[in-house]
């Protein structure tokens, strides 16, 4: 058996798949397997995905489309190894992730879910000089709900035995469990990170680093901002039962922080009305994020209000100073 499985849910990325599992294939960490989940895709998903089966450790599932928490949950199913990662189809994963990850947890038997930061990779795989860098240690719960260091869907490397303390099988569902929430389309990830957080002893812990590409897709995001916010409200209303003074202290919180990161979403798709609209409402909701991350939230407010006011370019231009300035303090450090 494998030590390890890395789940890669695959829709329609006949664009990106090829370099996905390239990057996959070239980790240092050798005894894993990978299993593609080709989730009902139309294009050549499928196609790619079998010129890759040739190398043995490379298995393709396919299903009809259940979405990306489906298509995990059916790779865990298949998935033979005691660690188990996600790498969606469009990242990348540095050649020496899985090793960190799989070292990192055998020799912290506490910690369930390791992860790393992320640098950020456009639709042509160039950098975009931003990145995901969150906390790595002395996380509990209310951070896993307010900050998600986990940060995305290709970040993390799982024990399997977190994976099933945490299944579960709903009414609707009598051939397999469910690990992920396949009634989410989005907010799947912390809906499963913040279960794992309240309901079991498991701890999150990174790894220093960005060893996860994670690919912004350009134009449309503030239009989907809507529902991802609906769906985070959801989330909450779901796992609020589980743990009602926990929910009743932090929501407010949470809330703020995730109404402020939808508004840099809405900056990154330069759309300043919404930007602006969004940074109005975390600001009502708590005034926590401005004296815990002041500031990545003073910019926030002002790239949004530059945006509204004054256009595109300003705004660019700004962000560039503050990368600019954060990496020269890097450098010095």
């Amino acid at each position: 058996m494998p030590t390890a499985s890395i789940i890669v849910p695959a829709f329609n990325v006949e664009r990106t798949l090829a370099d996905t599992l390239s990057a996959l294939q070239a980790q240092t960490f050798d005894d894993f397997e990978v299993i593609i989940v080709n989730d009902g895709s139309s294009d050549r998903t499928l196609e790619i995905a079998a010129g890759f089966v040739k190398d043995g450790n490379i298995r393709v599932v396919t299903q009809p489309n259940r979405g990306l928490a489906g298509a995990r949950n059916t790779g865990i199913a298949a998935a033979r190894g005691d660690f188990i990662g996600f790498c969606d189809a469009d990242d990348l994963w540095l050649p020496g992730k899985l090793a960190a990850h799989i070292r990192h947890l055998r020799e912290n038997p506490a910690v369930g879910i390791s992860f790393s930061g992320s640098d950020f990779i456009n639709d042509d795989g160039c950098l975009t000089g931003q990145a995901q860098r969150p906390r790595l240690t002395g996380i509990d719960a209310a951070h896993v709900f307010k900050r998600n260091p986990v940060g995305n869907g290709s970040a993390a490397v799982l024990r399997r035995d977190v994976l099933d303390e945490i299944a579960f099988r709903p009414p609707e569902e009598d051939g397999r469990d469910w690990y992920f929430d396949e009634r989410f389309r989005q907010s799947e990830d912390i809906e499963c990170w913040l279960r794992i957080a309240l309901t079991t002893r498991w701890r999150f812990e990174g790894i220093p680093g960005l060893l996860t590409q994670y690919r912004i897709n350009a134009g449309g995001l503030s239009s989907a901002t809507d529902r991802q916010f609906a769906a985070w409200e959801r989330m909450v209303e779901k796992l609020a039962p589980l743990a009602p003074d926990f929910f009743r202290t932090h929501t407010q919180a949470a809330r703020a922080y995730q109404l402020r990161f939808l508004s840099r979403r809405a900056v990154a798709d330069l759309d300043g009305a919404h930007a602006r609209k969004l940074s109005k409402e975390w600001l009502a909701c708590s005034y926590r994020p401005l004296w815990e991350e002041p500031l990545k939230s003073a910019v926030t407010l002002a790239a949004a209000h530059v945006l509204w006011l004054c256009g595109e370019k300003p705004v660019l231009g700004m962000m560039t100073l503050v990368s600019s300035r954060r990496q020269n303090a890097r450098v010095a450090s």
